[in-house]
Parts: structure tokens; sequence; C-alpha cells
């Protein structure tokens, strides 16, 4: 579902659950609603692992792009499927260390939309568009996206947590090929998404966002590995394709949000033996 041309806003669904808010409502956010409650805590039954890896995936996030800029110099960011504004948003995090670092946020979600236009109102070196992720041609030809991005100086590409949203393999390993494909050198993707630790594992968690109404894919690390195989010439920035908590750890790093009172005990008591986990990778064009 994308934005009119009009400029009006779609209508914002409450009775089906999706995954910017129930992402929201594990970080700690307020901008969800009781059926995307119900979902969160639906998923973490089965997989009372969930809430810990969404938080894990946005501290990764932070840490992330806190290389790209004050690492490697990055000054400008493509958020695909960028999720609702809450802690530590990409321009955010970026502008710490490159003050004229530029923003573009992609989302189809109209409460995304929403809420960042309004946070980014009077922005002028961040903005949000109405795409569907998997047409990154019209991302790429945005007027705003042109606006902000010039395509001849490096440009960080971000995927964080949105493999699982997509899927069909070959939409994905598309979206990835043609967005590469205008990178110029220097440039970096990055890219995060649920794995299972196992075939049945995976399947097990591919049907019960099926039965939840989610559109939703969990895959198996080697799955992950075979979508970003055609992506070359490609340098692996270390330490590779890990779970994102193993990402360059910081225990020193800004803390997130408390979750809500009914998610708390995911947290305090964090199961032995996880069966899914978010993993996540950053390549460099060389």
């Amino acid at each position: 579902m994308t934005a009119p041309n009009d400029g009006s806003m779609p209508l914002i669904r409450q009775d089906v659950p999706t995954p910017a808010r129930m992402y929201d409502y594990c970080l700690g956010g307020k901008d969800n609603f009781p059926v995307d409650r119900a979902a969160v805590l639906a998923v973490h039954k089965q997989f009372p692992e969930g809430v810990t890896e969404a938080r894990n995936n946005r501290l990764f996030l932070y840490r992330l792009v806190r290389y790209l800029a004050r690492d490697a110099g990055i000054r400008q960011f493509l958020d695909m499927g960028s999720g609702l504004p809450t802690q530590a948003n990409v321009h955010q995090v970026a502008q710490q260390f490159q003050p004229d670092a530029r923003v573009v946020y992609v989302d189809n979600d109209p409460i995304v939309l929403a809420h960042g236009r309004a946070l980014l109102a009077d922005d002028r070196t961040t903005t949000v568009i109405a795409a569907d992720m998997t047409e990154p041609e019209r991302i790429l030809g945005d007027p705003e996206t042109r606006k902000l991005i010039d395509f001849s100086r490096p440009v960080a590409a971000l995927f964080l947590s949105i493999g699982h949203s997509i899927v069909d393999d070959d939409r994905l390993r598309s979206m990835f090929e043609k967005v590469w494909g205008v990178l110029p050198p220097g440039s970096h993707l990055a890219f995060s998404q649920v794995c299972g630790v196992d075939r049945a594992t995976v399947d097990e968690g591919n049907e019960m966002t099926r039965r939840l109404g989610l559109t939703w894919r969990n895959r198996t690390v080697q799955e992950v590995v075979d979508l970003l195989r055609g992506l070359e010439p490609a340098e692996t920035v270390e330490p590779g394709l890990v779970k994102v908590v193993d990402w360059r750890p910081d225990p020193d790093q800004p803390t997130l949000e408390h979750v809500d009172e009914p998610l708390r005990p995911y947290l305090e008591s964090p199961p032995e033996n996880q069966r899914s986990m978010e993993c996540g990778i950053l390549l460099r064009k060389p």
C-alpha cells in the first residue's frame, strides 16, 4: 500500500498486524495497536527470543551506521523499509559523526509515512518517500531521492530486518542487484533478517506467521548467503554474516527504552536453547 499522488494518506488499518508496528512494540514504542501487541505475544509463545532479537537488531543499526559514518566516511544513506521513527534513527546516528549526512527513508506502511513526515517536516537533509522497496527503479528515480542522494559519491543502502517481509527469493535478489548496480565504488550494502537454526524451525516460524496473517518468511543462514551471492564485486566487512549481537559489539553504546510489562519476562529470562536469531552482514563495493 503506497500513498496516493494527491498527498493524502491511505487508511491505517487497525484490524491486522504489521511488522513495523510489531517491531515498534518490541522496542518500547507507543505507535502500535492491540492487534500488533497480540501478534507479538503470540509469536513469543513459540519463539520467546523474538523481543530480544528485535532489540538486538536496533542496537546493530546504531553500531552499523556509526561505523559507516565515523569510520567509512559515508555521508549518504538510503534506508529501505525503514519502519517507524524510534530511538537512534539513521539520520540521528549518522549526523553525530557526519553533520551534513543525508538520509532517504523508504516505506509503504501508512503509519510509518505519517509519523516520519511529521518528524522530518523541517529537516532539509532527510526525507521519507512512499514506495514499495521491491520497486527499486521507482525509488532510485524518485525526485526526492535524487534531490538528496548524489549517486556519483558513496552511498550506504540499508536493508535491515526487511528480508523476512519479502517471501519471494527472486524478488528480493533482484532488489539487491538493482540497487547494488547503481551504487558507486566505496558504497556499502547492509542486510539483516530473522533466521532459524534449521529447516524445521524455519518452516515452523513461517507457518506461525502465516496463521497470524503476516506476509513473512524466515530463512536459513545458507539461504541468506545464496541471496547475496550475485552482488559482485563485493568485499565483506568483518566480521561477515553473523548474529547481529555479535557484529562489532559495544557494551557502552546507548541503550533502548524499556518494554511494556507483558514483554519483560522474555527479556529477564531468555530461553536456554534459542531457535531463531537476527543475522546481519555489511558489504562494501570496491
